[in-house]
């Protein structure tokens, strides 16, 4: 795919006029510590920013560099995870963390190849470490960046990943690829949002209660207070939610299988 001068040009304006009175300050733009943005992002996946504001600043204070977080027992980094979901993050965050400092020597790497080998990281991830870490001139794409491209470079039409990468790496300002990329975010959050709620092509999200990640979720939350027998609590769960206890003992395998949990003499506990 071929933009032409003039459309990036106009399309980049315009992104960075909107951004001049709408940028947001958060706490991840005040820094360039390649452990603080890899926090960030890897609490940012699938999460709304107000919930990851104050876990954030907290996780920082318990974990504030790499080697903390590497150190640390898993029990610690689930149990402060609490309120962010999605807890295999937290493993892998810290699985990412344990490579750096025995495989890099507490260095962060800032190369594509070598981010993307981290536990957990994935291209986007990677990149966003790149961009926003390092102020590497690369282009990131993420729902909201992939939405904005589709919406004004494609009239709305889904494309191909590789048609999407394709224009937004020639999106991307030469040397500005830091302040390109908050602006798309915040652009994404804002100003699209906006847009889509008036056209009426926001999807609602599939409900979230009654499915196996609703229970998983709630078992870490009691083992988060303590360890508990595993029986009485597939006896508890059995009760509250009218489900079999079979369905329960195979939601806590696949914890168990994942390394959210540890069966010791019939007692849960977290790992």
């Amino acid at each position: 795919m071929k933009l032409s001068k003039t459309t990036v040009r106009k399309f980049q304006d315009m992104i960075f006029s909107w951004w001049k009175d709408n940028r947001r300050d958060l706490p991840w733009r005040r820094t360039r510590n390649p452990y603080h943005i890899l926090v960030s992002e890897v609490m940012l996946q699938q999460t709304q920013v107000s919930r990851v504001l104050p876990k954030y600043a907290e996780f920082l204070a318990v974990f504030p560099d790499v080697y903390s977080l590497a150190a640390a027992q898993p029990a610690k980094v689930l149990t402060l995870w609490r309120g962010l979901g999605y807890n295999r993050r937290a493993l892998y965050l810290q699985k990412a963390a344990k490579v750096i400092v025995t495989d890099h020597k507490g260095i962060f790497p800032d190369s594509e190849v070598a981010l993307t080998k981290l536990p957990g990281l994935g291209l986007y991830t990677a990149r966003a470490i790149m961009v926003f870490a390092f102020e590497k001139n690369v282009a990131m794409v993420d729902t909201n960046i992939r939405q904005i491209i589709t919406h004004y470079l494609f009239n709305g039409l889904p494309q191909k990943e590789k048609l999407i990468q394709e224009a937004a790496d020639m999106l991307v300002p030469d040397g500005r690829a830091w302040e390109w990329h908050q602006a798309l975010m915040d652009f994404g959050a804002s100003a699209m949002g906006k847009e889509k709620r008036s056209m009426h092509i926001v999807k609602k999200q599939a409900p979230f209660k009654g499915s196996d990640r609703y229970y998983r979720g709630r078992i870490i939350d009691v083992l988060r207070v303590g360890s508990v027998k595993e029986l009485q609590l597939v006896a508890d769960f059995v009760d509250e939610y009218s489900k079999t206890p079979d369905f329960f003992h195979r939601i806590i395998d696949g914890l168990e299988k994942d390394g959210l949990l540890v069966r010791k003499k019939g007692l849960l506990t977290l790992p």
